[in-house]
């Protein structure tokens, strides 16, 4: 799953216009670069949520064949779901018990997501996160086994820490790319409009959700208008 449907309003004026998912990085759209690369890696049934300027989006998949992948739509014109409320939204779409890749629009990343993908396979757990070291306004909270643990807020120095054993956490950024079991489809009783993340702090409690260092790797945040020169150059190095 592709999630490309926030507002992008830190990439005004552009946005104004267009949807984040058409703009340019390196005179490439977005959503091209980040199909690009999932279809490279072996991921070719794929669905996309949408909301700002949807029909942009739907127009410019056609005009491409879908870069010769399956796509699904998953359509939040009427309201917009937040991560977790798309995922819930689209849960449908993963029926064939298979784990899944989930991907924001705005990363652009040479992380290796067959390597990625493998590794999920062999943590027995609900999801798997990409994570890195780097500057991060918010960090994910990791154990010394690289279980998720807690989640912290570096400006305001806001903690959510559900597990019992609290000592010696990692600060660790997040990806925003995960491989997800099908299992944790049914365990999301949020309802609405709610963030992913929310979602694994409350199901960490009972449940393992591990996480993927690929701190050799770049990651760019495309998602801010500063952040566009810098990923450029990168544009033709995702790899796989």
């Amino acid at each position: 799953m592709v999630f490309a449907a926030g507002k992008g309003t830190r990439l005004q004026p552009y946005t104004d216009t267009m949807p984040k998912a058409l703009v340019k990085v390196g005179g490439v759209p977005m959503i091209e670069l980040i199909l690009k690369k999932i279809i490279r890696s072996g991921f070719d049934d794929i669905i996309i949520n949408v909301y700002h300027y949807a029909d942009m989006i739907v127009d410019f998949l056609e005009r491409n064949n879908n870069f010769g992948a399956k796509i699904t739509i998953s359509d939040e014109s009427d309201e917009l779901l937040e991560t977790g409320g798309g995922l819930k939204k689209a849960a449908w779409f993963f029926d064939d018990h298979k784990p899944f890749l989930v991907h924001n629009i705005d990363i652009l990343s040479n992380i290796d997501l067959e390597a990625f993908y493998k590794a999920h396979l062999t943590n027995n757990c609900l999801s798997t996160l990409a994570v890195k070291e780097r500057n991060t306004s918010r960090s994910l909270l990791i154990n010394s086994n690289g279980e998720l643990s807690g989640w912290r807020n570096n400006q305001t120095g806001e903690e959510k820490i559900p597990v019992m054993d609290k000592e010696n956490l990692i600060p660790i950024a997040f990806s925003a790319i995960h491989v997800m079991s099908p299992d944790i489809l049914p365990l999301i009783t949020e309802t609405g409009k709610f963030s992913i993340t929310d979602v694994y702090l409350r199901l960490i409690k009972e449940h393992r959700i591990m996480t993927y260092r690929h701190d050799a790797d770049f990651w760019f945040d495309m998602g801010r208008t500063e952040f566009l020169s810098q990923a450029a150059p990168y544009v033709g190095l995702t790899g796989r």
